[in-house]
């Protein structure tokens, strides 16, 4: 493999942070240009973009940089932290079914979409959806529709329970992580758009905007000018919360890993999925406390800017270059998401589902915990939570979608 430019993790960051910056003060910009080009594409997709492109040319490493696991296991649930802090938890219940029949929609799409896109490449290309063995590309396709209703967990639930080889399993991590960052471009995209898309499905998106006016309304009302105290505050929060929350992950995901085996098909095993949910409920336990407040020195704004780092280093995790390595499972691949993605715009159209909906509500499947809250907060910064409720759901029924799944892609593979 060819090193990359930069490899040290500080320069790294360097590069990450101008990205960002450049992003940030081109997006506010009074300049004719830039306010008609962020018109259309949000800023935080740009985040994910750029860093991309600069993997896939080999200026920086997705692959040799611990970047992203700093960011997903310190920031992220900080930043879940100071996002929740303040959170409406009445006003989310308030947004109504849809956001779940949208989210079960996307996990049905999954299931369906794997065998039929089987059934299609085996029209006119039959040989990519050979192998022999353990290393059998339906067994392999198992894994990734675990990753995709629900995680990681429930991806190597996958890989124990249909018995798939090293070989197949490998080339399906590049399909899974490719594809699925490909479909987070577009629903953030979509970000940019949801008005017209909105108006197409003839959705009502009253109970997402009355909430996100509701926290407007509560930020204006308890914003100050912050000082030195105040930011070492909700830095501490943001990070002591965090703390606890890996302690508890570190003691909860070992003892039933002991005890109770068996709950590692619903992803309890997992040490990442405890520090989500803890660093979760304990920021929803505060906010009907007096810490709530601290949205008023802005506890978003630092959430916010983690979730952005975030971004940059997922974004630097994907290499355009490697659908070309073997395109026929990205083929594949491209017509099992589309087909998640026709059904989701289907029933939206339907019910008449807010694109908010539809975008969480896949990206809940697709990528977990550690996006989710990353598209619902491109809607606004008050709506994390909701990607995050969604991406438990998903790591429950994960497997059990997978295995359904996996059933049918074996019967179409015959």
């Amino acid at each position: 493999m060819t090193e990359p430019l930069f490899s040290n993790d500080a320069v790294v960051l360097g590069i990450l942070m101008s990205v960002i910056t450049f992003i940030f003060v081109s997006s506010s910009s009074s300049h004719p240009f830039w306010k008609k080009f962020y018109t259309f594409v949000p800023s935080l997709l740009l985040c994910y973009f750029i860093p991309s492109v600069l993997n896939s040319l080999g200026i920086i490493s997705g692959k040799e940089s611990n970047l992203y696991f700093v960011a997903s296991r310190y920031l992220l649930p900080t930043s879940l932290v100071l996002l929740t802090i303040s959170v409406d938890l009445p006003g989310i219940k308030k947004l109504g079914f849809k956001a779940i029949i949208m989210f079960l929609t996307g996990s049905v799409g999954i299931i369906l979409g794997g065998p039929i896109s089987i059934l299609i490449i085996s029209e006119f290309a039959p040989g990519i959806i050979g192998g022999s063995g353990s290393d059998q590309v339906w067994r392999g396709l198992t894994t990734v529709a675990g990753s995709w209703i629900g995680g990681g967990a429930n991806q190597a639930a996958m890989k124990e329970i249909f018995q798939v080889g090293d070989t197949v399993f490998s080339a399906m991590i590049a399909v899974d992580v490719i594809i699925a960052q490909i479909w987070m471009v577009f629903l953030l995209y979509g970000v940019g758009i949801n008005k017209k898309i909105n108006r197409w499905f003839d959705a009502d998106a009253t109970s997402i905007n009355r909430l996100k006016d509701k926290i407007e309304k509560y930020k204006s009302q308890i914003m100050i000018i912050p000082d030195l105290q105040d930011t070492i505050k909700v830095l501490s929060v943001g990070f002591g919360i965090t703390a606890i929350a890996h302690i508890g992950a570190d003691v909860i995901s070992p003892t039933i890993k002991e005890f109770a085996p068996s709950l590692a098909r619903f992803s309890l095993t997992s040490g990442f999925f405890w520090l989500i949910v803890l660093s979760t409920a304990m920021a929803v336990f505060l906010s009907f406390t007096k810490l709530r407040e601290l949205e008023g020195v802005g506890a978003s704004r630092y959430g916010s800017f983690f979730i952005y780092i975030l971004v940059a280093t997922i974004g630097m995790k994907m290499n355009l270059l490697a659908i070309f390595e073997n395109p026929g499972l990205f083929i594949l691949g491209f017509i099992w998401m589309s087909f998640h993605a026709l059904l989701l715009i289907t029933v939206a159209k339907i019910i008449k589902a807010p694109f908010f909906f539809l975008a969480v509500g896949s990206q809940a499947n697709v990528g977990g915990a550690a996006s989710a809250p990353i598209v619902a907060s491109a809607f606004h910064s008050s709506l994390a939570p909701v990607g995050v409720l969604l991406a438990v759901f998903g790591y429950v029924i994960g497997t059990y979608g997978a295995w359904v799944c996996g059933i049918l892609l074996q019967f179409v593979s015959k």
